[in-house]
């Protein structure tokens, strides 16, 4: 695919993307809005509610008191969505779409990053487990109350489609499991209320939103390292895909300032990651040549992806990452003492559900321990960094300081 026959913006959607006026429709019927697509609308819902809010509180890599200008959740996600747009338009999708799967695609992730999400879900062994995109899906369709004919947002088919299987189908053909483990509660209830074709490709719509993330955290989590002082420009000239545009930039500019010297260096790898993308997915429709949106969900592919060489590339600097900054003593230690607010919270709140306070506890005493279990999960996993930590020294004699 030659760059001169990418999308701009304006214009006719391809044939193969999501189109608004064929949307599957809403789990409760709503009258249509006259000035906004039904995409356009979804997002609007996403952007206006409580967990979107919360997520300028919730731990990407680095501790948002550690630093202002360190990525959070909510900073991720609006990095995701420009990626996101700027995919879709190149292939002639609906934006609104892409757009508001990128906006609710970290809807579920607990407070202090995956380290709250992996305590969650062993503290929830017995009952089911904690999975992240699963409870975004209960985030939006049940957990938000700001509709007086419906819990939850109301989000059309092809939103909720793309949120839960942007990553890919979760089913085989045959309605198995792809990983050996059974469904999310919360996926498979709501499955049978709305089938979501889990056996299916997601659309591009929701590829693209995807592999937005993917390009989003590879390069800002190496703005932030450098930030930190974990990562060096010693040490990324080993990587191939950092290094290579490492020395570009020192070549085109020996006296930059070693700020600039960062950001120029990351923002030409997203480039980089992102034409390889626009490439290799142009290269792979011209290939499947579909003719519909169904064309997309029945591919039994994934059409966006890096090519071979890239994907080659980006493992070698997600090994880098770990073993340089996601593992780093720093990081870790402060993972060990965020692990220890939430284990606390989460068997405080078995032993006294009351202390959960508000709606939250209202009739706890009626609840058996799976309901009460998945009532505790829902609360701490809505909680921003900040709560957790006042809710613990409120509860708590000690708390980590978190540094």
């Amino acid at each position: 695919m030659q760059f001169d026959d990418i999308g701009f913006g304006g214009g006719l959607r391809a044939a193969f993307a999501s189109n608004p006026e064929n949307s599957k429709g809403r789990l409760v019927p709503e009258r249509e809005s006259p000035t906004r697509t039904p995409f356009q609308r979804d997002r609007d819902r996403i952007v206006h509610s409580t967990a979107f809010r919360r997520l300028k509180h919730k731990t990407q890599v680095f501790f948002s008191h550690e630093d202002d200008h360190y990525r959070t959740r909510l900073t991720h996600t609006i990095e995701v969505a420009q990626i996101a747009r700027a995919l879709a338009r190149a292939f002639r999708l609906d934006e609104d779409l892409a757009e508001a799967i990128a906006l609710v695609h970290d809807f579920g992730h607990t407070p202090f990053g995956h380290t709250g999400e992996d305590i969650l879900d062993e503290m929830m062994a017995d009952f089911g487990g904690f999975d992240h995109n699963a409870h975004a899906l209960k985030v939006v369709t049940e957990l938000e109350h700001r509709y007086a004919d419906f819990d939850g947002l109301n989000l059309t088919w092809e939103t909720l489609e793309g949120l839960v299987k942007h990553n890919g189908p979760l089913l085989g053909e045959n309605g198995q499991s792809l990983d050996g483990k059974p469904l999310p509660r919360a996926i498979e209830n709501y499955n049978a209320k709305n089938d979501l074709k889990l056996a299916d490709h997601a659309s591009l719509e929701a590829q693209v939103a995807a592999i937005a993330d993917d390009i989003a955290y590879n390069t800002h989590d190496i703005d932030d390292g450098l930030r930190a002082g974990l990562l060096s420009f010693d040490l990324l000239k080993e990587v191939e895909l950092v290094g290579e545009q490492l020395a570009i930039v020192d070549g085109k500019y020996p006296d930059l300032d070693q700020t600039r010297r960062g950001h120029e260096t990351t923002r030409r790898v997203m480039t980089v990651m992102v034409e390889d993308v626009i490439r290799t997915a142009g290269e792979n429709l011209s290939l499947l040549n579909p003719k519909s949106v169904d064309d997309i969900y029945n591919a039994g592919q994934t059409i966006v992806t890096f090519s071979s060489v890239m994907k080659t590339r980006e493992k070698e600097l997600k090994r880098f990452m770990f073993a340089n900054m996601y593992r780093h003593e720093n990081v870790l230690r402060v993972r060990t003492q965020a692990e220890d607010i939430v284990r606390d919270l989460f068997k405080r709140y078995m032993q006294n559900p009351a202390d959960m306070g508000g709606e939250w506890a209202d009739q706890v005493t009626k609840l058996d321990q799976q309901a009460l279990a998945q009532r505790v999960s829902d609360f701490l996993a809505g909680m921003t960094d900040n709560f957790a930590i006042a809710q613990h020294r409120r509860l708590f004699d000690q708390t980590p300081e978190l540094r």
